[in-house]
């Protein structure tokens, strides 16, 4: 999907568009339809119809027109689904469903793909990571504090300080993916409908049960107005930008001329300075970890104003705000995978410029003045056992998933 306003969108093309929410709403309204019949609260023939076959993607227009008149878009797809469909099928679809029911749903279903997308993005960035901290794990370089030299690290230990971030978000990628499940309450959230077309609440259950295998979700009770499913998966993929965007900051400050330590594989061109190569995927992954959190903030906002049974315009925030939220992730991750691939470490320069660093001994002398001790012929404190425990996180998140 071209978007001259996010560069690099196109490489989250077929996730969280408005094609992937019409395909999850008529999946929704399947397996519903499906479940009437299956345990049969609706005739056999209700679900001979197959109806992601009585809709494409040239219907998102006329939906997407019609979705104002009712808010949102589930109105217009149920009425061009009955309009389209014969007999007892049109009859029965959408009977016990309220418009919510659906949308959530068809939401879980596009963000668990977004959600795996990036879980597979973070394992192999991991894998990378790792690699990288084993090759140089004891390389030194010069520690930075407060913008000034400090005293001396290792590129292991730099590393490191990247793995910890990027492993913490993969475990809350991966939690985010276990919570996502079915939304069906009815009107207001007490499954009233369901009760009343089975005749009983185990019946209701059941049909929640039979949708929720289908669609490969797990049943829960509805959670109609407790949104902290939604809030999570914000919570998560912004814990990915800033990972990236932490990542990110220390490739484009250590390959800035002066300091040359690192440096992307290929740059970015200059449109006017042909000698330029600009550390462009740290520019934009550091663009991602800039504008997700305040989307993050908007879910929590509306999660907090959720008021009734259906909230006036808080849950209606929640879907453009998931669809930026979930597709600048998805890009920056792919970004972020690319970045850390063609990463170049000069460790050449790195020594340089530790040994024209004046003052990082300062701290180990007055250390040895005060223990009476002669001073270590390094000054590197724990950093192999930092990046070895860096790198044994990460190969485990990676023998996980593989």
């Amino acid at each position: 999907m071209s978007d001259l306003y996010w560069p690099g969108a196109e490489r989250a093309d077929g996730l969280l568009d408005d094609a992937a929410l019409l395909t999850a709403m008529v999946r929704v309204e399947q397996a519903w339809l499906d479940a009437l019949v299956e345990t049969g609260v609706a005739p056999a023939d209700a679900g001979v119809t197959s109806l992601a076959e009585q809709v494409d993607v040239a219907d998102v227009a006329a939906v997407s027109r019609d979705a104002e008149e009712g808010g949102n878009p589930v109105m217009p797809l149920a009425a061009l689904l009955r309009e389209r469909t014969d007999g007892e099928a049109s009859r029965w679809l959408h009977r016990g469903l309220t418009s919510q029911d659906v949308m959530d749903t068809a939401l879980v279903l596009v963000l668990r793909d977004a959600l795996r997308r990036v879980d597979a993005e973070l394992r192999t960035q991991l894998a990378t990571l790792a690699d990288l901290a084993e090759t140089h794990r004891d390389d030194p370089m010069v520690g930075r504090t407060l913008t000034q030299h400090a005293v001396p690290i290792t590129v292991g230990v730099k590393v490191a300080t990247w793995i910890t971030p990027v492993a913490d978000a993969w475990d809350e990628v991966d939690a985010a993916l276990g919570r996502l499940a079915l939304q069906v309450g009815g009107a207001a959230g007490t499954m009233g409908a369901a009760v009343e077309l089975t005749g009983s609440s185990a019946g209701a259950l059941d049909l929640v049960g039979h949708a929720a295998r289908s669609l490969d979700l797990p049943p829960t009770t509805p959670w109609h107005t407790a949104r902290s499913l939604v809030t999570r998966v914000g919570d998560a993929l912004v814990s990915c930008t800033d990972a990236w965007g932490r990542l990110a900051a220390d490739v484009a400050t250590l390959s800035r001329p002066e300091i040359a330590e690192l440096a992307e594989g290929a740059g970015g061109r200059s449109s006017t300075m042909p000698h330029k190569s600009n550390p462009v995927l740290s520019v934009l992954l550091r663009r991602a970890a800039l504008t997700t959190p305040g989307l993050g903030s908007t879910l929590h906002l509306a999660a907090a104003t959720a008021v009734d049974e259906r909230p006036d315009g808080a849950w209606h925030a929640e879907w453009s705000t998931l669809q930026l939220l979930g597709r600048r992730t998805v890009v920056a991750a792919s970004q972020a995978t690319d970045l850390v691939a063609g990463l170049q470490v000069r460790t050449e320069r790195m020594q340089q410029n530790l040994a024209a660093a004046d003052g990082v001994d300062a701290e180990q002398r007055s250390m040895s003045e005060f223990t009476g001790r002669a001073p270590a012929t390094t000054y590197t404190g724990i950093a192999g056992e930092l990046t070895d425990t860096a790198i044994r996180r990460a190969r485990g998140i990676v023998e996980e998933g593989s």
